[in-house]
């Protein structure tokens, strides 16, 4: 009961913190509709003996675009946590009684509720422009790419509080980003991709995020890629979470 009082009260404060910085949250939804504005429209010619209407498109494209968003909305925990190392707020924090798994998962928890209100979002304006919406499969899709960002959330926040500079933490983030969202397939169907592409693909816990979330957006809950998914997913959650847990112990202790 302790720890949930607790994580209830990180949860509020990373909520407020959010609010308090309108650009990120801005240029949060900013990006993924520019996505579906901007790089859409190139993807109804890419069978030029089939041209592809906007629905169509967006059916296969606006799954991928809700895993980069997921993606996205976790890693910015990590530059919130390094600016409050340098302002001494978490050395403030070494004081406190508070479990350090409590102070973690507030913060993910706040992440989760950012993405779910940005996705809402997308799959709105998506639905304005012909995506099929599909409650049970959007249902399951978003708590997929819940768990996705968990991940990262707690992935990001741990790495920060280990680097403890901006400079360090975006050499990490933007050597990491292009491969892992290329290799996802959150772009284009790495079907259209060679062998080696495909082959390396399977060892990116985001791919299967992607593969998923195209199956269950078309309204198929039950399916191999869905099992893949989850199988993957909720390992990784667990193994990242107790792994962050630690770090929040060794940084406030």
């Amino acid at each position: 009961m302790r720890i949930l009082r607790e994580t209830g009260l990180f949860f509020i404060r990373g909520s407020k913190e959010g609010l308090r910085q309108p650009v990120w949250i801005f240029m949060g939804l900013a990006t993924p509709l520019m996505y579906i504005m901007l790089f859409s429209p190139l993807l109804k010619n890419i069978n030029p003996m089939r041209p592809l209407t906007t629905a169509q498109v967006l059916d296969s494209f606006a799954p991928g675009i809700l895993t980069l968003l997921a993606f996205g909305t976790g890693m910015g925990s990590g530059w919130s946590i390094i600016s409050e190392l340098q302002s001494g707020l978490v050395e403030r924090f070494r004081v406190t009684p508070a479990s350090r798994f409590s102070m973690l998962m507030g913060v993910v928890l706040s992440d989760i509720a950012a993405f779910l209100v940005h996705a809402a979002l997308v799959i709105v304006i998506s639905a304005c422009f012909g995506f099929e919406v599909h409650i049970g499969g959007l249902l399951v899709l978003l708590l997929l790419l819940c768990l996705l960002t968990a991940v990262v959330s707690a992935w990001a926040l741990s790495l920060g509080l280990i680097l403890k500079h901006p400079d360090g933490f975006a050499a990490v983030v933007t050597g990491l980003q292009l491969p892992l969202t290329l290799l996802s397939g959150v772009l284009l169907p790495l079907s259209l991709g060679p062998d080696w592409i495909r082959a390396i693909a399977h060892i990116n816990p985001l791919y299967y995020a992607v593969e998923a979330s195209r199956v269950l957006a078309a309204g198929i809950i039950v399916s191999r890629e869905t099992v893949k998914a989850f199988s993957v997913m909720l390992p990784l959650a667990a193994i990242v979470l107790w792994w962050a847990t630690n770090v929040y112990r060794k940084a406030v202790a």
